[in-house]
């Protein structure tokens, strides 16, 4: 089960040198969620270039759980997890000058790209990690200015859902008012595209296999909604709600046979986003099919820093809100684990600290 070791100091004898500051944090003592203990730790102290983060709030994504369980390479244990969140800088290191204390900021997910198409081959290749944590240095390069708009629990869920979909909609997708957006799921990025392409005044059909989830979906914004349970050829109500012409592109998150299914249902010239392998880690479609809409597929992930930095803009011009299912404090993880494997329409998210 997952465990609360949690540590206390011992009192400082007069005379001695003032102990250094502690925290909570989370540790990953082997792979698997069970090997979760929340322990005391010294405070980190940042270096040059480096600034000291007070930890508000951290958004957990399907992806955490896979880097947990060993299934995106092997960790060094113990391993502190986490890896999108937002806080407030607290103390400067040497030569840091991006930020001021008091500054609200929210974490990048791959150093070293600032911009341009792909990041260089020297940089991270795993998400980062240590955010579940009160407190975490981090490099001044890989922060952004958090959201005037939003607080803490909902800016979190920026880093990769939000800029997930903020790449597959607006950077690789160039949506366009008019057009027509089959989204698939209700999960973080899903919703977050839902907003993105609706917002751009896209006409968004989303899919789902609950009608509640479904209802929830058109609540965002939404023109239609198809369950793909009642409606497995979900293609032909696509081409109907759109007159025989199709979707302008599908954001596709299950992969495998689906993909040919979501083909099906594009227009002349449509574009495939993919997201996720929520049914499959492959891919499968006949090739005809593909050669007679002029198709495109383009692998989505999470972008440079400057594209989060214009996502933020939007979100707070547009009025944008993340959709957060639920929050639960540091001590709670385990809880929020469960909610993330049970499933959740929007992000799930951990409150470190006010």
């Amino acid at each position: 089960m997952i465990s609360s070791g949690l540590t206390t100091p011992k009192p400082t004898d007069a005379g001695q040198a003032p102990q250094k500051p502690r925290m909570r944090r989370w540790e990953l003592d082997a792979p698997g969620v069970r090997s979760l203990t929340l322990r005391d730790a010294r405070r980190p102290e940042p270096g040059p270039r480096e600034v000291l983060v007070r930890i508000q709030a951290v958004s957990l994504n399907y992806r955490d759980l896979l880097m947990w369980e060993g299934r995106m390479g092997e960790l060094a244990h113990p391993h502190v997890p986490g890896s999108d969140f937002a806080g407030q800088v607290v103390e400067l290191g040497p030569l840091a000058t991006r930020f001021s204390v008091g500054d609200r900021v929210v974490g990048v997910d791959i150093a070293d790209w600032i911009d341009g198409a792909a990041p260089g081959r020297h940089t991270n290749t795993i998400a980062v990690s240590g955010r579940l944590a009160e407190f975490a240095v981090v490099s001044e390069d890989m922060l952004v200015a958090a959201p005037q708009t939003l607080g803490p629990e909902e800016a979190s869920t920026l880093s990769t859902a939000g800029l997930t979909a903020w790449m597959a909609v607006v950077e690789t997708g160039r949506v366009r008012a008019g057009q027509t957006w089959v989204v698939q799921g209700t999960g973080g990025v899903s919703l977050f595209a839902l907003q993105f392409a609706a917002a751009h005044g896209a006409k968004v059909i989303l899919t789902s296999s609950s009608d509640e989830k479904l209802a929830f979906g058109l609540g965002l914004g939404a023109r239609a909604g198809i369950n793909y349970r009642a409606r497995p050829r979900w293609d032909r109500e696509v081409m109907a709600f759109t007159s025989g012409r199709g979707a302008d592109a599908v954001i596709e998150m299950a992969a495998g046979e689906n993909l040919a299914t979501s083909v099906e249902a594009l227009a002349y010239g449509g574009r495939i986003l993919l997201v996720g392998l929520l049914d499959s880690d492959r891919i499968s479609t006949p090739v005809g099919p593909l050669l007679l809409r002029r198709a495109t597929i383009n692998a989505i992930g999470v972008g440079p820093r400057r594209a989060l930095e214009d996502m933020i803009r939007a979100i707070d011009s547009l009025g944008i809100r993340p959709v957060v299912a639920a929050t639960y404090d540091l001590g709670d993880l385990p809880a929020a684990v469960a909610h993330l494997q049970g499933g959740a329409v929007g992000k799930v998210v951990v409150r470190v600290q006010a």
